[in-house]
């Protein structure tokens, strides 16, 4: 499944624009400082940062603070660092543990390191209180140095459908979005800018009985692991027809899409 294939295109065109407009982040410095929480997906958008800023300024170095909880994300992203030629200009520092361990862990051990680049790729989802985790992270930031925060868009399909089915689907903690998020900033008077990341997804195959990749997406759209097999009769029946609801997904040349679209916000 390629869940991310659209989102990740637009993003290094954001990504292009948000380096170029940064000249305040990494101004006169020769090593930058960035941490990526919740790196996952062996390191996709680690690897984008760093590829981003190294053609703009190849004559910086990075010092990359990894952060990642899931053991078998992180060994697929040292297994990709290995075997990528070319990344002497980048130190990594790896952390198997979570965004609350690290923030536990940093105040143990009374850190001082400041970052000029953070971000988090969709994994607000996962902890007790965003907020918190923002306002941590936040701090850790060197004056002009810019946190990335990376989720769905508020007024997506998927996030209309799990918060239809939330209790059901056990889904509350995973609805949450970047509507979530702005509220929280805007109530806190913390300045961002955000940037549309468009994302469509195919789930025409989530239509047809028995196919493994359809019984796949679902899951990953449900967030229940073996939906199909697992879920009542009712509760099937009805996110099936919801998921063929018109503000859902769109028919398009045979093929049912779903928008699973993203919002960068970018806070200093």
């Amino acid at each position: 499944m390629h869940i991310y294939t659209n989102v990740i295109t637009v993003m290094e065109s954001q990504l292009r624009n948000l380096i170029s407009d940064s000249n305040r982040t990494v101004n006169g410095k020769s090593n930058l400082n960035v941490i990526g929480v919740g790196s996952g997906s062996a390191g996709e958008t680690d690897f984008q940062m760093s590829s981003a800023l190294h053609r703009k300024y190849p004559e910086m170095t990075v010092d990359n603070e990894v952060i990642e909880p899931n053991p078998q994300q992180l060994r697929d992203y040292k297994d990709l660092v290995s075997q990528t030629p070319g990344l002497d200009y980048i130190k990594f520092n790896w952390n198997e543990m979570t965004a609350e361990e690290f923030e536990e862990q940093w105040k143990e051990k009374k850190g001082t390191k400041k970052a000029d680049l953070i971000h988090m790729f969709q994994m607000l989802y996962y902890v007790k209180d965003p907020g918190a985790t923002i306002s941590f992270f936040q701090g850790l930031l060197n004056k002009n140095g810019q946190l990335l925060l990376i989720l769905y868009s508020g007024n997506i399909g998927l996030i209309k459908m799990r918060n239809t089915y939330s209790k059901q689907l056990g889904t509350a903690e995973v609805n949450r979005s970047t509507s979530d998020i702005k509220h929280f900033l805007d109530s806190k008077g913390v300045s961002y800018r955000s940037y549309y990341l468009p994302n469509e997804v195919d789930i025409t195959k989530c239509f047809i009985e028995g196919d493994e990749e359809g019984e796949m997406m679902i899951d990953f759209l449900t967030q229940v692991l073996h939906f199909s097999n697992t879920a009542s009769p009712e509760l099937k029946a009805g996110v099936m027809e919801f998921l063929r609801c018109p503000e859902i997904s769109v028919p398009s040349n045979g093929k049912v899409l779903m928008n699973v679209s993203y919002e960068l916000i970018v806070l200093k």
